[in-house]
């Protein structure tokens, strides 16, 4: 029986599959309405302000959207869907800072580089939204190549072949599976320092439940290992896990801090005092804009003070200390 889509899933080619609207208004956001141009200004104003941040904390600012598998495999859709390309969010915002071009440069080009490699491999998984360990491997090379960093052979041999459905997959009548071949990154950093959220979910077996507000911290002391402080602010594209962004750039870097959350934190950054600050976003949230004055601390405080004071003084376990944290 042939796998049928829902208002939420396309079912493109060769066992493809999109997603297509839900609260962000996925396909909706590849169009010329007032509203589209409105969220991209406002996108340009925000990378712009946290470009002027980041210089008077003396840090780098790098700005990474990963492009969404419309805006790359678009030559995978089926007959009763297309999209234009360059209608696209995060290639309107890139073209909109033409005459800005330091901010062009933090700016990182995804789209273009991910379309140029889509043939080549896989860049998310068929059955997902998310990307594959190439997609992820190929945004990290380009990372470290903004920031000067010398990127880290972290190719191997998958530890685990599992087959998978998938978060778009498993939407489907029957669900549709692929192969999914599952490599741990982590391999010299060593995590120093769990939010009480993180800790709490992790030992009650609920780690998939974790967003917003999850916080931590890694330490690596390898030889040769770049010396620089960094702060990632993402979402599950960078995830913590050993196998997401974060595992990259924590194997590449002396000490990473990774935030979920779209928004940066500058009460957060004041006090660690990054050399490097990367703000990573998924293309399909460029929909709502951040709000740049979030506090990390009021956030959890406020959505998981409840949860974590019916656990008990379990969840308030440190796991080590995180500098100026």
């Amino acid at each position: 029986m042939e796998s049928l889509g829902t208002e939420h899933v396309h079912v493109g080619r060769d066992g493809w599959l999109f997603l297509t609207a839900g609260s962000n208004n996925v396909v909706g956001q590849f169009s010329r309405s007032r509203l589209m141009a409105r969220r991209v200004r406002g996108w340009k104003r925000l990378l712009l302000s946290r470009l002027r941040g980041c210089d008077a904390l003396g840090a780098q600012y790098l700005h990474v959207i990963v492009p969404e598998k419309l805006t790359v495999y678009d030559h995978k859709l089926s007959e009763g869907l297309a999209v234009k390309v360059r209608l696209s969010p995060a290639w309107r915002l890139r073209r909109s800072l033409f005459w800005h071009r330091r901010a062009r440069r933090a700016c990182l080009d995804l789209v273009g580089t991910f379309r140029s490699l889509r043939d080549a491999r896989d860049l998310y998984y068929r059955t997902d939204s998310h990307w594959s360990f190439e997609g992820c491997a190929a945004a990290y090379r380009l990372i470290c190549a903004a920031c000067g960093a010398e990127p880290r052979d972290l190719s191997s041999e998958p530890q685990e072949r599992r087959e998978m459905s998938g978060d778009l997959g498993s939407k489907l009548t029957p669900p549709q599976t692929e192969l999914w071949s599952i490599r741990s990154i982590q391999h010299h950093a060593e995590r120093i320092h769990a939010s009480p959220i993180v800790r709490l979910r992790e030992q009650t077996g609920r780690a998939d439940t974790l967003h917003v507000g999850a916080h931590v911290v890694f330490r690596n002391e390898a030889p040769g290992i770049d010396p620089r402080r960094v702060v990632l602010f993402g979402d599950s594209y960078a995830h913590f896990a050993p196998i997401m962004l974060t595992a990259f750039i924590a194997e590449t870097f002396a000490e990473v801090h990774f935030v979920w959350s779209s928004s940066l934190d500058w009460g957060y950054l004041t006090r660690v005092r990054p050399d490097l600050v990367i703000g990573q976003v998924a293309e399909r949230f460029m929909f709502q804009l951040p709000d740049d004055r979030f506090d990390l601390d009021a956030y959890a405080a406020e959505r998981f003070g409840a949860e974590l004071a019916q656990a008990g003084p379990e969840s308030d376990q440190t796991v080590g200390v995180a500098s100026d944290a």
